[in-house]
């Protein structure tokens, strides 16, 4: 707008919207002191600028409004906050740091079950209490680079590293480090360019499985093969005993070696305090249940996530479900079917569904009972402080705001063993003295060979230790955080295929029921949900699960004319039942399929030879070219699948010969380790090799990827 004038030509008056409201204000325009020419003159004025005076107008009213608003919400103080959701706090670290003088330690971590991340979280923290005059940085593989040039450039400035490594499944690297790990492994030709990094290795694994810490030794020897120096020898946790001795047994061997590193002459004198890590404490913020939202809601907003996984899962109706065994069968198997139409999940042949599932609600009530407190606290978990910043240590990520009730349904593991930070945290809170003594000698190095047998070969849980020592009431932030573990996903085969069942997710489930050796009887989380479970074709008011899809490796070959050799006994048939409604719809389209051969077993053809009839139509439609199954409890011996197999030696030899597929799916502790076996005398026997040359020629499959397993 251009600066007020007066024309006597054009005979108007323009004055800029500053001066004519200056003009209001002083009162010089103040028609009550205005003569009539002025009033005129000020009318004038007003017509020419009535743009303004709409502007004027518009926003006094808006003011006004606002005020009125404004004594509105203060008279309705009284009422409670709205609940907002904690916020994860996210620390996005700088791309170049600044060089303070510091030397800097990063600790990554490749988890499943969050253990290796607390693990790392637990060397850092004490770490930063012992060495002042260094950075120690904690590092999700998964974030730490995006992409295979980033890994490279980025670990080539690492000078002191520690990794802590998870192996699961048939020596498989978690989700998170799985990236990494194939970039590491497939580049040995990088010759020895780590020569500046000095680092120590912890494996977390279960030595009842076949490929004990195979992840953690594989990177302990490139490290070391690329110019890398080990500081300790690699560390190989064992979940089948008691890992954090195993971890705290690696950790007393770390320390001299950063205490050379890491002090100077000057820390040489100084004695430092034996350290004693916090126990781990949410903040919580409790708040009126009246005023609570509807806890589903948390799961709606997922179905409109773009990529779902285990942090970000699809809510899925149970459409179909039915019982596998027949009444005979003392025992039980479900088939559920989720629905997916819609979601944008989708899902390959061959791979893993994660299911969240709830705590039974018996299990909740003894929970209740032991905590003291009301189910309908309605209350918010929070990893930061009031004013924003961090509580540090190594607090899980945070669930919605809900029900002490929901909480424990579904976000607590209630019924495993608890580790001894748990113990140490219920003796913190412990009431009577003779009780907290107690657990801390349970959690000691003292303890040990009590723990092992109380806890570990007992199988006692948690709910049943809390029960044992009454006077341990820990506070909520505190139960959440450091005595009850996150519930964890369940992961199954997946028992159907895309080709054939686009919008649904088949799975295959045995339910788990058994006495605990304290006389406990124990019924699986998930196992159990699903078998209780109200499915949609019965009931609108369905049962529903947060799931997931998890990518796998066990895949047909990509020619349909390979030969495959199937072995999978009981709940082991799931992913060949995908399998084989693949190969079927393949079939339909014209594709020409190789021979197969599909060795099943189960206790008794009457009570659970679970899909029975689908089976023996893969045969009638040449989907299968052969059907082979053991009924271990029909006759006089046991006879399983390894007994088949030998049976079926030379048509397994001829098949590998001519460059076919093996697939194993079932439980790694026995029958997979009888397979591998029994493979392995196949090969010795038929192809007329020594046992070094028939055990390469199984090494020589697995690296070619001809001899895949999901096992469990």
């Amino acid at each position: 707008m251009e600066p007020s004038s007066s024309s006597s030509s054009s005979g108007s008056m323009k004055v800029s919207p500053i001066d004519l409201m200056s003009a209001i204000i002083n009162g010089r325009m103040d028609p009550s002191n205005a003569s009539s020419d002025s009033a005129a003159e000020i009318a004038t004025i007003l017509l020419e600028n009535r743009e303004f005076v709409m502007i004027l107008t518009t926003s006094i009213a808006v003011l006004i409004g606002c005020v009125v608003v404004l004594i509105w919400r203060r008279s309705g103080s009284q009422k409670p906050k709205q609940i907002d959701p904690p916020k994860t706090l996210i620390v996005k670290e700088p791309e170049n740091e600044a060089d303070d003088g510091k030397k800097k330690v990063t600790i990554f971590f490749g988890t499943q079950t969050g253990t290796a991340e607390g693990f790392a979280k637990a060397l850092a923290e004490e770490a930063k209490a012992r060495y002042e005059k260094a950075t120690f940085k904690v590092v999700d593989l998964d974030d730490y680079a995006a992409d295979d040039d980033e890994y490279e450039e980025m670990l080539k400035k690492e000078s002191l590293a520690f990794f802590f490594l998870a192996t699961y499944g048939d020596g498989e690297p978690t989700d998170n480090a799985a990236r990494f790990y194939k970039w590491f492994t497939e580049g040995k030709d990088r010759g020895e360019w780590l020569q500046n990094m000095k680092y120590g290795v912890f494996g977390l694994g279960n030595r009842q499985y076949e490929h004990f810490n195979k992840v953690a030794k594989v990177v302990d020897d490139i490290l070391t093969e690329q110019g890398a120096k080990c500081l300790v020898p690699v560390g190989l946790g064992d979940d089948d005993q008691c890992i954090e001795d195993d971890f705290t047994a690696w950790r007393e061997l770390v320390w001299p070696e950063l205490d050379q590193l890491l002090r100077d002459e000057d820390d040489a004198t100084t004695v430092s305090t034996p350290y004693t890590a916090a126990v781990l404490e949410y903040r919580i913020v409790f708040y009126d249940p009246a005023d609570a939202p509807l806890e589903d809601k948390n799961w709606i907003n997922a179905n409109g996530h773009t990529t779902y996984d285990a942090q970000h899962p699809c809510r899925s109706n149970v459409v179909v479900r039915r019982e596998l065994h027949t009444p005979a069968s003392d025992r039980s198997c479900t088939h559920l079917e989720f629905d997916i139409a819609g979601t944008g999940l989708t899902y390959e042949t061959g791979d893993h569904v994660g299911v969240y599932c709830e705590n039974l609600d018996e299990v909740v009530e003894e929970a209740l009972t032991l905590l003291g407190l009301s189910p309908d606290t309605y209350f918010s978990v929070h990893t930061d402080k009031e004013d924003g910043t961090p509580l540090g240590g190594s607090l899980p990520p945070p669930f919605p705001p809900c029900t002490l009730r929901t909480a424990l349904a579904r976000y607590a593991d209630l019924l495993s063993s608890p580790k001894k930070a748990a113990l140490l945290a219920l003796a913190a809170h412990a009431s009577d003295p003779t009780e907290a003594d107690r657990l801390r000698h349970l959690a000691s190095p003292a303890g040990k060979d009590e723990y092992a047998q109380r806890m570990v070969a007992s199988q006692r849980s948690l709910l049943e230790v809390m029960a044992e020592f009454p006077s341990a009431r820990p506070p909520l932030g505190v139960f959440f955080a450091a005595v009850a573990p996150r519930l964890q996903p369940r992961y199954y085969s997946i028992s159907s295929s895309p080709r054939m069942a686009p919008s649904r997710i088949h799975v295959t489930c045995a339910l788990v029921y058994e006495k605990t050796p304290t006389g406990r009887i124990h019924k699986g989380v998930c196992s159990t949900w699903m078998k209780n479970s109200v499915p949609l074709e019965r009931s609108l008011d369905c049962s529903w699960a947060p799931i997931f899809v998890r990518q796998s490796n066990f895949k047909l070959p990509s020619d349909t004319k390979v030969p495959i050799i199937m072995i999978g006994p009981g709940t082991g048939l799931a992913p060949f039942r995908g399998f084989l409604q693949e190969r079927l719809a393949l079939k339909e389209a014209g594709a020409e399929l190789g021979p197969s051969v599909l060795f099943f077993g189960c206790r008794n053809q009457k009570m659970d030879y679970i899909y029975e009839d689908e089976l023996n139509n893969f045969v009638s439609s040449g989907t299968l070219s052969e059907l082979v199954v053991a009924f271990s409890r029909e006759g006089p011996t046991k006879e399983y699948v390894q007994h088949k197999m030998m049976e079926k030696a030379s048509d397994i030899w001829n098949m590998i010969s001519e460059g076919g597929y093996l697939y194993v799916c079932g439980d790694a502790k026995g029958m997979a380790r009888d397979v591998h076996r029994t493979l392995h005398t196949i090969l010795q026997e038929q192809g007329s090799l020594d046992s070094s040359k028939a055990e390469s020629m199984v090494k020589n499959l697995q690296m070619s990827g001809r001899y895949l397993r999901d096992v469990w």
